[in-house]
């Protein structure tokens, strides 16, 4: 088998379309698993160029070397595939973004199938440490200024693409891991997103279900995964099921649907100095969905407990929505009706918010808790405590099913 590009030759191929030459590199990070890594690239105009400038320009390259592995695992799967589905992003759907939802731009990419099973994938993407050179780091760092600069930056994605998702041809999305592989291989037409979009949804998650179920330590075994005689499904499968995108038309949330990150948290963002302007990045997962989806994660992982519950020091067992929660709530559902200019009641946000919130909880349960922990907890035992959200979902999910 033939040893696959190294970073350096890879990114002097991109930069040589562009008249550049890599003046250095630095290796930022390695991606999960040992796929491929990141680099800093630092070049100047090749000794071909025409101009006179010796300006030096910063790029990042996200390189995907994978190794060979089984062709039906799962895990592997997902994340070729979110590779791919990351390029199209930023080759095809970032450049139709306004300037006010800051994304690095792809520069030159490559994406090639080897006969040895073995392939590259590689991006040449604008440093956005240049104009946003505060990363977000881990949870809790975001200041207030920050937290607010990312809500209103989901809201005007989330907005944008909302009113644009008849624009995505449906048979073009990509279907869970599994799933897809089942594909006919003549079907040659070019995959863009997520049909489902983010990496917890419980149908490729079934593993760590059965695990929860079967978990009799684990306070949210029963409570989630336990069948009722009167109800076919699960707590959880049930809000699996109204929160999955459909191709065709999915009554609980069809018009709601618009194109979600998802992986929203602190570490897939910079700021400006100020804080008061934000870019994201990590774009593997984007797919259709509920912005709800995005902000159960971005809450419980980035945004300071403090935001959500007030100066409280100890959360309590059940907890239903406080001031600061709503208020952050309030503030991204009026900006994406704005920017989407579509009618979004408040009352159905929430109830759609609180089963983002459960489906969440579910997967955390059932692969390991991090992040403002005690809040989500909290604030599903109050969610499941209330019987007129139980009927909603219930009567929203019959409508899915006939």
């Amino acid at each position: 088998m033939p040893a696959q590009p190294s970073a350096q030759e890879v990114a002097a191929t991109l930069l040589a379309e562009k008249g550049l030459e890599v003046e250095s590199l630095e290796r930022i990070q390695s991606l999960w698993a040992g796929y491929g890594e990141i680099c800093r690239v630092n070049t100047v105009p090749d000794a071909a160029s025409t101009t006179s400038s010796t300006e030096h320009q910063s790029f990042v390259l996200k390189l995907v070397t994978p190794p060979p592995t089984k062709a039906d695992d799962e895990g592997h799967t997902r994340k070729i595939l979110s590779y791919r589905v990351e390029q199209y992003f930023y080759t095809h759907l970032a450049p139709q973004m306004p300037d006010s939802l800051p994304v690095a731009k792809c520069v030159a990419s490559i994406n090639k199938q080897n006969e040895d099973s073995t392939s590259i994938t590689a991006m040449l993407l604008s440093d956005l440490k240049q104009q946003y050179p505060i990363a977000g780091e881990k949870r809790a760092v975001l200041s207030h200024t920050q937290v607010f600069a990312a809500l209103d930056w989901l809201s005007g994605f989330h907005g944008f693409w909302w009113s644009r998702m008849k624009n995505l041809t449906p048979s073009s999305l990509v279907l869970p891991p599994l799933e897809e592989l089942q594909r006919n291989d003549q079907d040659t037409e070019e995959r863009s997103v997520w049909l489902n979009g983010g990496y917890t949804y419980l149908a490729t998650r079934r593993k760590e279900y059965t695990s929860l179920a079967m978990d009799h330590h684990s306070e949210w075994g029963i409570p989630l995964t336990r069948r009722t005689n009167d109800e076919d499904l699960s707590i959880a499968e049930m809000a699996a099921l109204f929160l999955a995108p459909q191709t065709s038309e999915n009554p609980s949330i069809a018009k709601y649907q618009t194109l979600i990150h998802g992986d929203v948290k602190s570490e897939n963002l910079f700021t400006s100095t100020s804080g008061n302007q934000v870019a994201f990045y990590d774009f593997q997962y984007i797919g259709l969905g509920l912005g709800v989806c995005d902000l159960a994660k971005y809450f419980t992982c980035s945004v300071p407990l403090a935001m959500l519950v007030g100066d409280e020091q100890h959360v309590p067992q059940e907890l239903a929505m406080q001031e600061g929660e709503e208020q952050l709530l309030h503030r991204y559902w009026e900006r994406l009706c704005e920017t989407g200019g579509r009618e979004y009641d408040w009352a159905v946000f929430v109830r759609h918010w609180e089963i983002a919130l459960v489906d969440w909880l579910r997967f955390q349960a059932s692969w390991g808790f991090w992040g403002n922990t005690e809040w989500l907890e909290a604030r599903v035992r109050s969610v499941l405590g209330d019987e007129e959200w139980r009927r909603f979902l219930v009567d929203s999910v019959a409508k899915i099913s006939t």
